[in-house]
């Protein structure tokens, strides 16, 4: 299975207070958070984390990576810094990427674009970086963790939620 998430801002302090996320601590946070994603993504699934990832060092990094579930690609976000991207752990990183999935074209990148590549050919922009409070354009999807129960989602599964609204 293919998964999507962004934000999760593991170690970061300033998250508790920015986002107010619902947690006491943020061991409490990166706990829960690392135990929701494995219960969500399986050992074989692949998941895009679309920035923003950790506030650790290297070996820090490497330890979380290797402690959550599937074969993880990063897409910088403004917050990733040189101990992230050079993790081992990472199947791939780079700031954008465009794939096709069941016959949709996907944009990734940390940011939500106003526009993006053949936006007027349907393909839909996959993003970061806004916390769930931005108002999406038509097929733009947050898929940060704040929007989606602090868990990774599929791609189904935000299409389906579009469309039930």
């Amino acid at each position: 299975m293919l998964f999507f998430t962004s934000d999760t801002h593991f170690n970061d302090p300033r998250i508790l207070r920015i986002d107010r996320r619902p947690f006491a601590s943020l061991a409490e946070h990166d706990k829960v958070l690392v135990g929701f994603w494995n219960e969500t993504v399986g050992e074989e699934d692949e998941v895009w984390h679309l920035g923003d990832f950790a506030r650790l060092g290297k070996a820090a990094v490497e330890t979380l990576l290797s402690n959550l579930h599937g074969r993880k690609n990063l897409i910088v976000g403004n917050n990733d810094g040189p101990d992230t991207t050079a993790a081992a752990g990472w199947a791939s990183v780079q700031h954008y990427a465009e794939m096709t999935v069941d016959g949709s074209k996907l944009i990734l990148c940390h940011y939500p674009f106003r526009t993006w590549n053949q936006m007027g050919k349907k393909s839909i922009d996959l993003h970061g970086h806004s916390h769930g409070k931005l108002k999406p354009l038509t097929r733009q999807y947050d898929v940060g963790v704040d929007a989606w129960n602090f868990r990774p989602v599929e791609l189904p599964v935000l299409l389906r939620k579009r469309r039930s609204r």
